[in-house]
């Protein structure tokens, strides 16, 4: 089984992590028909490949969501101590609740590119449905106040104007992909999934980076600091650092999407 397979199996199989952090619509979102069936809607989960570095050392982006919750130590000091760079999406809600965790990466322009996770971490999904038992956001003007609050929130926190986006759950209709893009985003997909929406026992996650080859993006998680997964996170970047790989955020390296997303 190749590994973008695998990947969507394990998200597939842990899609349980999303469903179990609850999300409020705000008030005046539009609401979910009963029983909506995202069988019946045809979402496409992006994925994502740097330029490959050829000869040398392999060159690997590791991406890191940061939905709500807390910090992982685990994952951030491990990226501090050791200068690894990696991209950061974040969403208004994570932002709210981790400012000295902000601090930090505020205070490494050079190693931490923040990036758009969304406003409420809601799927960035145009049609009533539901992704992982999550209501998507179900309209276009409830896509775009998703993406755009997100980008607010980061603006008012001090960061840069983001140019991509990553939606909650990491899938979309391609519709709301066309729209994310005429907004001036690209859409950031993955190659491996690195712990299963945060649930893999650490051994699995070394499994999964170990298998990362030249021009994979990784996606992880660095809010959930009680699960294991962030102690295999922690280990498998300092066995990819022993091993000569060249670690690059987004914003460094050209790169290729599918379903439309960035080419």
């Amino acid at each position: 089984m190749n590994r973008f397979v695998l990947a969507s199996a394990f998200l597939l199989a842990t899609g349980a992590a999303f469903a179990a952090q609850p999300e409020q619509p705000p008030a005046g979102w539009p609401q979910l028909p009963p029983k909506a069936a995202v069988s019946n809607v045809k979402l496409v989960e992006p994925h994502l490949l740097v330029n490959r570095a050829g000869k040398g050392a392999p060159r690997i982006a590791l991406t890191f969501d940061a939905c709500m919750g807390k910090t992982d130590p685990r994952i951030l000091s491990t990226l501090v101590d050791q200068r690894i760079p990696a991209t950061i999406f974040v969403t208004a809600r994570w932002l709210r609740t981790n400012p000295d965790a902000l601090k930090v990466f505020l205070a490494h322009p050079d190693l931490f590119e923040l990036e758009n996770h969304g406003q409420n971490h809601i799927p960035a999904v145009d049609i009533p449905t539901q992704v992982y038992g999550i209501p998507a956001a179900g309209s276009p003007e409830a896509v775009a106040q998703e993406v755009k609050g997100g980008a607010d929130a980061m603006i008012a926190a001090g960061i840069p104007q983001p140019r991509w986006f990553r939606g909650a759950t990491a899938k979309y209709s391609r519709s709301s992909i066309e729209q994310i893009r005429g907004m001036g985003y690209r859409i950031a997909g993955y190659s491996v999934n690195g712990d299963g929406g945060s649930l893999l026992p650490a051994k699995m996650v070394e499994k999964q980076y170990v298998s990362a080859k030249d021009g994979d993006v990784i996606i992880s998680h660095i809010n959930q600091p009680t699960h294991a997964a962030g102690e295999g996170v922690a280990a498998s970047i300092l066995a990819l650092k022993a091993k000569g790989v060249q670690f690059v955020r987004l914003q460094d390296i050209p790169e290729k999407g599918d379903d439309g997303t960035t080419n």
